[in-house]
């Protein structure tokens, strides 16, 4: 007979909550972002930082599944310490900063996500969250609206948040360069082969063009497979030499 002082079992929850570090340099901003992913059962705010080293440290402590990250903290700030959060842990910016080279490096880093306060709600916050772990990232509509502008292109945002993003990171990994493909050979790459190499070009890692393409990282690497026996390369360099080198005559910088 079960012991009547034993509390009942509790009913496991699915799976575990959502992990999430929250790196700002204001203490309101952080109590406030922490108090309002806190109040979700499936949330669960394990680590706060006030600036990029720190956050560092404690996505090492802390494993999260998520990185909240502010652009301007003091000491280390945001940018620079994205490269080693992305390798720990998406990471989506969560800034008040909207300026286009901003936005640019933030997604050339590896950030898979880009929020402006005063641009979401707070449902839309914690849907946002949410959909970063699961491989879908947001970008703010003032973000995107500012690289586009100061790119020069014409640009269209999606009704869908990660297809959204999806475009707008691809704008962004070619703006480094631009090539005039239309009298270039393609060594015989698919549609889908070029978007990828151009990206390789661009200097993007496997896990960025996977984010920039919505594909899978596997997939990713057998289309380089592929793109390597077709420019007949060894290496992800060999492979941009060979690349960057038929179209030298349209590369503008």
């Amino acid at each position: 007979m079960p012991d009547p002082n034993q509390a009942p079992d509790q009913e496991l929850p699915a799976s575990h909550p959502l992990r999430v570090l929250v790196a700002d340099d204001n203490p309101v901003v952080r109590a406030g972002l922490a108090a309002l992913l806190g109040g979700h059962p499936d949330i669960e705010v394990v680590a706060q930082a006030t600036n990029g080293e720190e956050a560092v440290a404690e996505a090492r402590r802390s494993d999260p599944d998520v990185v909240l990250l502010d652009v301007r903290m003091p000491g280390t700030d945001g940018l620079t310490a994205l490269p080693e959060l992305a390798a720990l842990a998406p990471v989506m910016m969560l800034t008040y900063s909207t300026e286009p080279e901003v936005v640019a490096e933030a997604l050339h880093q590896g950030a898979v996500g880009y929020l402006v306060h005063g641009d979401f709600t707070a449902p839309e916050l914690i849907e946002a969250v949410r959909d970063l772990r699961e491989g879908r990232p947001t970008i703010s509509s003032s973000a995107s609206t500012a690289v586009s502008t100061s790119l020069g292109v014409s640009y269209k945002p999606s009704h869908e948040s990660h297809d959204h993003s999806s475009q707008l990171q691809s704008v962004v990994a070619q703006s480094s360069y631009r090539v005039d493909r239309s009298n270039q050979p393609s060594y015989g790459l698919s549609s889908r082969e070029v978007e990828v190499m151009d990206l390789i070009a661009s200097g993007m890692s496997n896990q960025q063009i996977a984010s920039a393409c919505f594909i899978s990282e596997k997939t990713v690497k057998n289309h380089i497979n592929r793109i390597f026996a077709k420019l007949h390369s060894s290496s992800r360099s060999e492979a941009i030499a060979h690349w960057l080198g038929t179209a030298r005559e349209g590369w503008s910088r």
